[in-house]
């Protein structure tokens, strides 16, 4: 029988390192520190189904790492998922759910419920007790008409008409507060959804870039990758390309570099002399 290390026997997300790294802590090691991360995602009920959105910008630290990534990732022909936190934590953490939505659907042969997905999610997260940084606004339709849901990295939930999550959960949300509305039309929606990760993207240093929005309805799922994008970079109003001679020289050094191939053969030459003599 061909035995396995335990790292290669487990499925999904892998620890197994935690207990030593606690242990170099603990007689004085230096560990990397958390990286703060930066996100603007949120998510609304309207009349005819949900309508999801997200900034573009991923960090590392004070680094914008890709300034047009995709944050809304797809979990099941009706329904999506923003994520917020460790890019690849959302990333890994949408995809083994949505690979359990999918054998769901085909062994029921029934579409997967929204309550399902987000049952998967919160017990995924809270069995790793917060180790995976993975905060998610989940959207669809089902059955029961939309369902809007946010998850956070613990393992709670909450289920609201509209939510927001990320660094700039807050500006979003005074736009979502002084402006949603019930019953409000699929063009209001989807202004209302741009203009709200508009303010993260302008008042959060770690949103930036374009909008996504995703439109999910009993039928039919619109996903507007870049649906705005208020930071084109604009045409320069002048030249800065400058004349020789514009910045003052002060010193001038020119120094004779050494000849490789020269000193190579000079040293090989005494060399064999050398052995010649002996």
């Amino acid at each position: 029988m061909t035995s396995r290390l335990p790292s290669q026997a487990k499925g999904g997300f892998n620890f197994d390192n935690h207990v030593r790294n606690a242990a170099m802590e603990g007689k004085g090691a230096a560990l990397p520190k958390a990286t703060k991360t930066g996100t603007t995602i949120v998510g609304l009920i309207y009349k005819d189904g949900v309508v999801l959105g997200a900034d573009t910008r991923a960090t590392a630290g004070p680094i914008v790492a890709d300034k047009n990534c995709e944050k809304i990732h797809y979990l099941a022909p009706n329904m999506y998922c923003c994520g917020a936190g460790t890019a690849a934590d959302t990333e890994m953490t949408t995809s083994l759910i949505s690979s359990q939505l999918e054998l769901h659907r085909l062994a029921t042969g029934r579409q997967a419920r929204i309550v399902t997905a987000m049952t998967l999610l919160k017990q995924m997260l809270f069995k790793y007790q917060g180790h995976i940084g993975a905060a998610l606004i989940l959207g669809g339709v089902d059955i029961s008409g939309p369902q809007l849901y946010t998850i956070y990295p613990h393992g709670s939930t909450d289920k609201l008409p509209y939510v927001t999550m990320g660094s700039g959960s807050l500006n979003a949300m005074s736009v979502f507060e002084s402006r949603w509305t019930p019953n409000m039309d699929r063009e209001s929606a989807i202004e209302l959804v741009k203009d709200a990760i508009e303010a993260g993207i302008f008042n959060d240093l770690g949103s930036g870039s374009n909008v996504d929005v995703v439109v999910l309805t009993k039928d039919k799922v619109d996903v507007l990758r870049n649906y705005a994008r208020p930071n084109e970079r604009g045409v320069k109003e002048a030249s800065y390309v400058f004349r020789r001679g514009t910045t003052q020289v002060l010193k001038t050094s020119i120094r004779d570099m050494v000849d490789i191939k020269e000193t190579v053969e000079s040293i090989a030459t005494s060399t064999a002399m050398e052995v010649d003599a002996v």
